[in-house]
């Protein structure tokens, strides 16, 4: 009955956090889970807190790249980025495009999917603007895809990679031989896929008339700290140390910096990012927590086991795609969460690890709560005045995900 009920009260939580009814916040139904679950004494306090705890590492990095694109967005880096983007296009749409495009993969591989959700949404948003363009969406959709696309080209791409391998990481080199050809794979057909369901969008010629605005001192101090931050993480991830601290000590830096030479009040910075993000992910952490007690991970373990005793290639096929649609019902970060729980617990060849990464990392393209990333889209999505239907999302998802997945599958299969 404890478990029936458990599954219950998550089912609830994490369908509130999907499909958001109300407008409500995401992180108001993950919460809310949290305290009926205590309530009920469904999980104890200390069992709630290891939950909690266990997402310190993620806490500390989002806290740092929110600082980070909140500091560059007040500064006007990003009206910057954006006009020198329109400029280069040569009021060809198609470029444009392809430019977007370019930025958001060195933003992912780099800073991580999040930080293309936060960091480039933005900038994305003053590009098209400066260019006048009629319809926007587009080109905002972008930062949604390839934040995930893109997410799995190296370890720091996606927190998503650090939950599943955990203690277990592989090195620099290891990881680039594993994932190089199957992101490669992601990137470029998610883009042809993505450029084919929005061809309508290149047949009005873009503003080529730009004036590209000054930088300020605070703005490119800004810029210097994105960049820093980067080869930071770059170092940490050689070093296979965790990346949360490292990310939210150069965030508030760069913040304090920024702040002290502009003579601005920290309260612009500080009420601008959305603080809503790290309860939504500590009450995940902790409705995972108490989905372990229900011997979900064991079960799991159990039948990944049977499948890879039967057929490794199967098993790789069939598990990469399962989690790939899971993530979509769950979200990727419980569903990471879980899926790293049963990894861990067993012996899980590399061939299918890989493809349950990969899974997680792609297969919220699906949808648009399919992914931490893709909330954090959605909210900055609405802060530039553009909203879209999870109809429209899944619409354009279906064929965009499940190609470059059967893509990055495959050559993973193959090579």
């Amino acid at each position: 009955m404890n478990y029936t009920t458990i599954w219950a009260i998550s089912f609830l939580a994490i369908a509130g956090v999907i499909m958001r009814p109300f407008k409500v916040a995401e992180a108001v139904y993950a919460v809310s889970g949290v305290i009926l679950l205590l309530i009920l004494q469904l999980i104890k306090p200390a069992e709630a807190l290891t939950g909690v705890l266990k997402g310190a590492d993620v806490y500390l990095f989002l806290t740092g790249m929110m600082l980070l694109a909140e500091t560059a967005r007040e500064e006007k880096l990003f009206d910057w980025l954006a006009a020198h983007a329109t400029v280069m296009a040569k009021g060809s749409p198609h470029r444009l495009f392809l430019l977007i495009y370019i930025v958001g993969v060195i933003v992912t591989v780099f800073l991580s999917n999040d930080a293309t959700a936060v960091v480039l949404t933005p900038a994305v948003a003053a590009a098209v603007k400066a260019a006048r363009v009629d319809k926007p969406l587009p080109y905002l959709l972008i930062c949604a895809f390839i934040a995930n696309a893109a997410s799995f080209v190296l370890p720091i791409s996606n927190p998503a990679n650090l939950v599943i391998y955990a203690s277990k990481m592989p090195s620099l080199l290891h990881w680039l031989d594993l994932y190089t050809i199957p992101s490669v794979c992601a990137v470029v057909v998610s883009y042809l896929a993505l450029k084919f369901i929005q061809r309508s969008c290149f047949k009005d010629k873009i503003q080529t008339g730009i004036d590209v605005p000054r930088l300020s001192n605070g703005g490119k101090t800004a810029l210097l700290g994105i960049g820093f931050t980067a080869i930071v993480l770059l170092i940490s991830s050689a070093l296979d140390t965790q990346l949360g601290l490292p990310t939210a000590i150069t965030g508030v830096i760069t913040s304090g910096i920024v702040i002290i030479r502009s003579k601005k009040n920290p309260l612009l910075v500080i009420r601008g990012v959305s603080w809503s993000v790290l309860p939504l992910v500590a009450g995940l952490f902790v409705i995972v927590e108490a989905l372990n007690h229900t011997g979900l991970t064991q079960h799991l373990a159990g039948a990944l086991n049977n499948a890879i005793v039967h057929s490794v290639s199967g098993a790789a096929w069939v598990s990469g795609g399962i989690v790939a649609v899971v993530c979509n019902l769950t979200n990727n970060l419980p569903a990471g969460l879980i899926a790293g729980n049963v990894i861990q617990n067993g012996t899980v060849p590399e061939v299918v690890k890989s493809a349950i990464l990969i899974g997680v990392d792609l297969g919220p393209n699906l949808s648009v709560t399919g992914s931490l990333a893709t909330i954090l889209w959605l909210v900055a999505l609405r802060r530039e005045g553009q909203t879209i239907s999870a109809w429209a999302f899944l619409k354009i998802g279906s064929i965009v995900m499940s190609a470059a997945l059967i893509a990055a599958l495959a050559s993973l299969w193959i090579f």
